[in-house]
């Protein structure tokens, strides 16, 4: 049986963690090549470090797409985070781009050929969740871990009071009280933020970031109980990549349900969306919200499998941790023809051969509202009517 009284803790990172430089900069490639290919292939791996920054992997698209205008990209990409350090500067940092042709063995697994459908870019195991614990339906503890640094991101880069002397790295961690499987409160809140301004130190700090959490949190979450960690080891002068080397896909939790859901493992920047590493878990969460918005359960995970060069997925499976109103199995059937879950069909359901990954870069890749271009299309509810009508 279910625990129902228990602590759960999430955490999110910022745009401008290490590893989340080394995420947006990937994805701007996938961007820039999607932009003028829509069918384009990347594999984009980034390494960050002091003053320094490295891009290598596979592509395969124009050649409109220059070495130059990547790099210029990737500097514009440093800015809008806010990274102008003496040890991380966009306009100063040393940009080497290793990028080459994708493997011909992989493409003629992938590509469509004669009868045989386009398959898998890869192997691997992807899983979708969704809880209606939030109105976005994810997880409170990851929902509020993300929303606490966005809204500092917005307010530093707005340079709105004090807040304009932190910097862009920085790190979250909500612990989340449940009372009969519902969250009512927070216990412990970590906020560890870069500070610009040499002089502060962690009160001064936490006078700055407090009212913002609070804001981001529901209000009555926050007692006179509650611990506080904000800047723990004192200064953080020395931040992203000049004070700790990032690489692209280090923040896989972080990117899906803050743990509260398995993950298959695989990383989604840097990836075509013919990688099901990326658009499988898309897909998946998809499913899994369509299910929870359409009240057949109050949580759902899903896990779909594929083959490389495999075009169908080998199996999906159901969880609604006994809060479902369907039989599971007959779910499973009714989504696996609820649409096309071969790359190609989740490509063409939820349109994502269009430069719409950038942005999914920081703050979770679910939760986000769907954009008006395309972007986030997997968080729509647009399934959630004929799944009811499916399984009445």
């Amino acid at each position: 049986m279910a625990r129902s009284n228990y602590l759960f803790t999430s955490e999110s990172v910022s745009e401008g963690h290490p590893d989340k430089v080394c995420d947006r900069i990937s994805d701007t490639v996938v961007d820039a090549y999607i932009a003028a290919m829509p069918e384009a292939r990347l594999g984009v791996e980034t390494l960050a470090t002091t003053n320094r920054i490295v891009i290598a992997g596979e592509v395969r698209g124009p050649d409109s797409v220059t070495f130059e205008h990547l790099e210029h990209l990737t500097r514009e990409a440093v800015k809008d985070i806010g990274y102008e350090q003496s040890g991380f500067h966009w306009k100063n940092n040393d940009i080497a781009i290793h990028l080459h042709a994708q493997s011909a063995d992989i493409a003629q697994g992938v590509d469509s050929s004669g009868n045989k459908d386009e398959g898998a870019g890869d192997q691997g195991i992807m899983f979708g969740y969704a809880s209606d614990e939030t109105p976005e339906l994810m997880p409170a503890p990851i929902y509020y871990a993300h929303k606490i640094l966005k809204d500092l991101a917005d307010a530093r880069r707005g340079k709105q009071g004090d807040a304009a002397k932190l910097g862009p790295d920085a790190k979250s961690q909500v612990t989340v009280r449940y009372e009969n499987g519902r969250p009512v409160g927070v216990t412990q809140i970590v906020l560890s933020t870069q500070h610009l301004d040499e002089s502060l130190d962690s009160a001064d700090v936490r006078a700055i970031v407090e009212p913002y959490i609070l804001s981001a949190l529901p209000k009555d979450w926050v007692s006179e109980e509650t611990v506080w960690h904000v800047n723990p080891t004192g200064k953080f002068v020395i931040g992203g990549p000049d004070g700790d080397a990032g690489l692209t896909g280090r923040k896989i939790i972080v990117d899906t349900y803050g743990g509260a859901a398995p993950h298959g493992g695989g990383a989604f920047s840097g990836k075509d969306p013919t990688k099901v590493d990326r658009s499988a878990a898309y897909a998946a969460r998809y499913l899994a919200k369509n299910v929870v918005a359409a009240g057949l359960a109050t949580r759902a995970t899903i896990q779909l499998a594929y083959a490389i060069g495999v075009a169908k997925p080998l199996s999906i499976y159901v969880d609604l941790h006994g809060t479902g109103r369907v039989d599971e199995a007959k779910l499973e059937d009714v989504l696996m023809n609820a649409f096309d879950l071969s790359p190609r069909g989740i490509r063409t359901k939820l349109g994502l051969n269009k430069p719409i990954y950038a942005r999914t870069s920081a703050y979770g890749h679910f939760g986000r509202a769907p954009d008006a271009d395309g972007g986030f299309s997997w968080e729509r509810t647009d399934l959630a009517d004929s799944l009811k009508s499916a399984l009445s």
